[in-house]
């Protein structure tokens, strides 16, 4: 039984129906939908594909859950996949026409799979999940036919299966690369033990091992303040760099609060979270981070063991790590905090961490889609049908260049493919790489501001 797990709340695929559906949705754009969606599924076999020889049909085929809870979803990502393909389609010399299955009809995400491969389809778009990419895949790949899913669970990437999300790992890439190019080489990540946490810590690690880096050191908290705040002391060295500031300058030992007093003290920081973002992040805390460093008497520490960290956490966790961080002095300029896309939708309220980045797309390219879309849907397009449009104007492009059916050479060319949010390109492993900025938190209350703007993203292996 398949099911789509939420990173930040484990939500089970019932989750994602109702009102909070397009709160969470609203997370797609930089990756998380990915997550949200790609989730906790069980998995498949990796299949077959044994067949080399594609089918030449420029027919494609559309795997969306249009009936059930997640019904409102689908027919928003049908929404987006026919704004790309346009309304002449069934004039156009290439035979490019959508022909849509039901993933929540009888039969599942596999059935409507089947049945697509029968009806001679020569591109699957969808499914939503990666529970569903997991099962509607073999029959797709038996049969030579590409798959464009919409799911970020990079486990689902595979020769043949593209996963159109953002993933983490795509966003810890441009963040590693540019950090490189500011010098950094000793990488360390304090990570929640969620699926995010574990996405953007191989996503670390793969990046390091791409761009020539030492290992990184990763570390996952299980979401205590005690834990976190002892995670960081250990990967930080911190009881030996205490000690050797005691010793240069004799001042005392620091007070250190336990966890329930740093609750305490965090909650009384709090500020509220938009109720938007509170839904999104899967909880019912009105908390944000704090905005002031935890008075402590300590003795100026020396620099800890890496010059760059990754964080994954969101909500009130995120606002304990800020604690430990200013607990342990892991700050610019000896260390660059780096954490996940999602922190834009509250970059204004992360001043405690000026300096910190972020990597996601910059947003001003989704406006020209944004306005196509009210205009033909009446109604400001959510983040998920970026994911389809994209996908949709991947078949129409190489339906339209003149080859026979949707071969690999053409899906991952070089030059790649025109996005709602970006350029980016086909893997030939099944990942897709998108061309992300880098965003600086500046505080102040003020938006994050472009540090380093999109560029084509590479074809990094690993």
């Amino acid at each position: 039984m398949t099911r789509a797990c939420s990173l930040l709340s484990g939500l089970s695929s019932q989750g994602l129906a109702g009102k909070q559906t397009w709160r969470k949705a609203g997370l797609a754009a930089l990756g998380i939908t990915g997550m949200a969606l790609a989730g906790c599924a069980d998995q498949s076999p990796s299949a077959g594909g044994g067949v080399s020889k594609p089918v030449a049909s420029h027919k494609i085929g559309v795997l969306l859950p249009l009936s059930g809870p997640n019904a409102g979803l689908g027919h928003e990502l049908l929404a987006g996949a026919q704004l790309a393909v346009g309304t002449t389609a069934s004039a156009d010399p290439t035979g490019l026409q959508l022909d849509v299955h039901d993933t929540a009809a009888a039969g599942g995400a596999s059935g409507a799979a089947t049945v697509a491969v029968s009806a001679g389809d020569g591109l699957l778009l969808g499914p939503l999940t990666s529970g569903d990419t997991a099962v509607a895949a073999p029959a797709a790949q038996s049969a030579g036919i590409p798959v464009l899913a919409f799911t970020s669970d990079i486990s689902q990437a595979r020769s043949g299966v593209w996963i159109m999300g953002i993933t983490p790992e795509d966003q810890v890439q441009r963040l590693v690369e540019q950090a490189r190019q500011d010098g950094r080489r000793k990488f360390a990540a304090l990570l929640p033990n969620t699926p995010l946490g574990h996405a953007l810590g191989n996503g670390l690690q793969s990046a390091c091992h791409d761009q020539g880096l030492p290992e990184p050191t990763i570390v996952y908290h299980s979401g205590t303040a005690a834990s976190i705040s002892q995670s960081l002391r250990d990967i930080s060295d911190y009881d030996t760099r205490l000690q050797a500031a005691k010793g240069n300058s004799g001042e005392p030992t620091p007070y250190t609060p336990d966890a329930a007093t740093a609750d305490a003290d965090a909650a009384k920081t709090a500020d509220k979270l938009p109720s938007n973002l509170a839904a999104a992040l899967g909880t019912d805390s009105n908390s944000a981070v704090p905005t002031d460093a935890p008075k402590a008497d300590t003795p100026k520490l020396e620099a800890p063991p890496f010059d760059a960290l990754l964080l994954g956490d969101t909500g009130l966790n995120l606002r304990n790590v800020i604690v430990a961080l200013n607990e342990t002095q892991i700050s610019l300029p000896s260390v660059r905090i780096m954490g996940p896309g999602l922190w834009a939708a509250f970059a204004t309220k992360l001043g405690a961490i000026k300096g910190a980045w972020y990597a996601a797309p910059d947003p001003t390219t989704r406006q020209a889609f944004v306005t196509h879309f009210m205009a033909v849907n009446h109604h400001m397009p959510k983040p998920l049908a970026d994911l389809s449009y994209d996908a949709a104007n991947v078949a129409k492009t190489v339906a339209q260049s003149g080859v026979s059916g949707y071969p690999a050479s053409a899906l991952t060319r070089s030059d790649g493919f025109s996005g709602v949010n970006g350029p980016f390109t086909l893997l030939p492993d099944g990942r897709v790489r998108r061309a992300l900025g880098v965003f600086e938190v500046i505080g102040g209350g003020s938006p994050a501001k472009m540090q380093s703007a999109p560029a084509k993203a590479s074809a990094i292996s690993g």
